[in-house]
């Protein structure tokens, strides 16, 4: 069978950019067994509560929820356990030292297939205060506003 081309998204986070400034982001291989991968095809995955840690010089995502395969018998691991991801060393040595620095963590924003590997979107944030959120709010319903009049001129 030949291998598919392209990128093909499996789940993604938007809580993460309302709640987070994303400085930088980084794209991450992640180690799975057979019957993760089998479960992604189908579409099984949420990030929405998971986050990204450091453990010594490895870097791993919890709580990434990966549905059991329905077929996967025994083969089945624990849908939340801990995965560790693929990234180079000097990738690794430059997010310990970013994440050293004050209110910055690491977390997933997608995930998704890139051929035919898995690959984990993560990225550099800094936690969002109430009035940043608020502003953010109030320039999306300006946006919108204007397209919608802008909208309506068009078609008047």
């Amino acid at each position: 069978m030949a291998k598919q081309r392209g990128t093909k998204l499996i789940a993604n986070n938007k809580k993460a950019y309302h709640d987070y400034f994303i400085e930088d982001t980084y794209e991450a291989g992640i180690a799975l067994v057979g019957t993760e991968v089998k479960s992604l095809r189908m579409g099984k995955c949420s990030i929405k509560e998971a986050f990204v840690g450091l453990d010594g010089d490895e870097v791993y995502v919890y709580r990434m929820n990966i549905s059991p395969y329905e077929k996967g018998n025994i083969f089945n691991k624990d849908p939340l356990r801990t995965r560790k991801l693929l990234l180079h060393r000097y990738e690794i040595n430059k997010l310990i030292g970013q994440q050293k620095m004050k209110g910055y963590t690491l977390v997933p924003l997608k995930v998704y297939f890139k051929d035919s590997l898995v690959k984990v979107e993560i990225g550099l944030a800094r936690g969002k205060k109430l009035y940043d959120k608020r502003d953010d709010i109030a320039k999306k319903d300006m946006k919108r506003e204007v397209e919608r009049d802008f909208k309506i001129r068009n078609l008047g």
